[in-house]
C-alpha cells in the first residue's frame, strides 16, 4: 500500500517568489503611504521617512537577536525527559 504523496502551495517554487514578490510590494506601498498619510506623531522622531518601517524591521531583528541568546539559557539536554 503506498501513500500519495502530497503536493502544497509551497513545494513550486514560482508560488515562493510571488509570495515574496508580494511581501516586497507590500513593504513598498507601506513606505510610499508615509507621504500620503498624515501622522499625529508623539515624538519628533516621528516625522522622520519611514520612521514607523524601519522601526518595526529594527525592532523584529531585535527579537530574533534576544530569542537566540534566550534559547542558549532555556535549553535543555536532547535527553532531557529520558532521565
Amino acid at each position: 500500500m503506498t501513500r500519495k504523496s502530497k503536493t502544497h502551495m509551497f513545494d513550486d517554487p514560482k508560488n515562493v517568489k510571488r509570495v515574496i514578490t508580494a511581501l516586497y510590494a507590500v513593504c513598498a506601498l507601506s513606505l510610499l503611504a508615509d507621504f500620503v498619510v498624515d501622522r499625529h506623531a508623539y515624538h519628533p522622531a516621528e516625522n522622520l521617512f519611514g520612521f514607523y518601517c524601519f522601526y518595526g524591521f529594527g525592532a523584529c531583528v531585535a527579537l530574533v537577536l534576544i530569542a537566540k541568546e534566550m534559547r542558549k539559557a532555556v535549553m535543555r539536554d536532547e535527553d532531557y525527559y529520558d532521565d
